[in-house]
């Protein structure tokens, strides 16, 4: 079923689970648990899409757009390959979307795609949101701080320069990383009685040699 690391301590918080079936995805309702990662084999094709695209310079098209669940991500969105990487891309796209859509009963999904040369939200933060599903397709994935591992007060940049001198991270070995392709769902703190307990996360840092860092973000939306 999944390891659950630092779940259900007596300070009552939740925790991280690594899983390796998708059906155990829906263990995110689970209240222990504030985090869940699924880890997938890379997918080749999508892997050199993205490194050809870099290469010449086209990869730095993001895009934001509504899907209504089960629809087709539309090819214009990305630039045109010879690989039939375009294809494997939107495939995975739409499957992920369609992951969170069911387990939520979402009739649309929010997905967002960033090509980033830089790290996003360098900063551990935790996000306004209900449930979230990231994907990285290339570069250093997402970085999770178990809540036991972190003081909650010392959140945001009022706290101090940087989350070490602020006194945000209280174990930095305690810090994990998540996989490339890994499909990861966290909890925001808009999920009902979450609101102190929101999976803690940031973007891990990008290098000039590294390239740009492709990531994907799906959230459910009812209106």
């Amino acid at each position: 079923m999944g390891d659950i690391f630092h779940a259900g301590l007596a300070d009552g918080e939740p925790g991280f689970c690594a899983i390796t079936e998708v059906g155990d995805l829906i263990r995110i309702f689970d209240p222990k648990i504030n985090a869940i990662a699924l880890s997938r084999e890379p997918v080749p094709a999508i892997q050199r899409y993205f490194d050809d695209t870099a290469q010449d310079g086209q990869i730095a098209r993001g895009f934001r757009v509504r899907v209504r669940a089960g629809a087709k991500i539309s090819e214009s969105l990305l630039p045109e390959d010879r690989a039939w990487g375009r294809q494997s891309l939107l495939a995975d796209i739409r499957f992920l979307t369609e992951i969170l859509c069911d387990l939520l009963g979402a009739p649309m999904a929010g997905v967002r795609m960033e090509v980033l040369d830089r790290p996003m939200c360098p900063r551990f933060h935790v996000d306004h949101v209900g449930i979230r599903l990231l994907c990285t397709y290339r570069g250093a994935s997402t970085d999770y701080l178990p809540g036991r591992a972190a003081n909650r007060a010392c959140l945001g940049t009022a706290a101090g320069p940087n989350d070490m001198s602020s006194g945000l991270i209280l174990d930095p070995d305690a810090i994990r990383t998540v996989a490339p392709f890994s499909i990861l769902l966290i909890k925001g703190a808009a999920w009902q009685g979450n609101i102190a307990h929101g999976a803690i996360h940031r973007s891990p840092p990008v290098t000039p040699e590294s390239g740009p860092r492709v990531l994907l973000a799906v959230d459910a939306i009812w209106d």
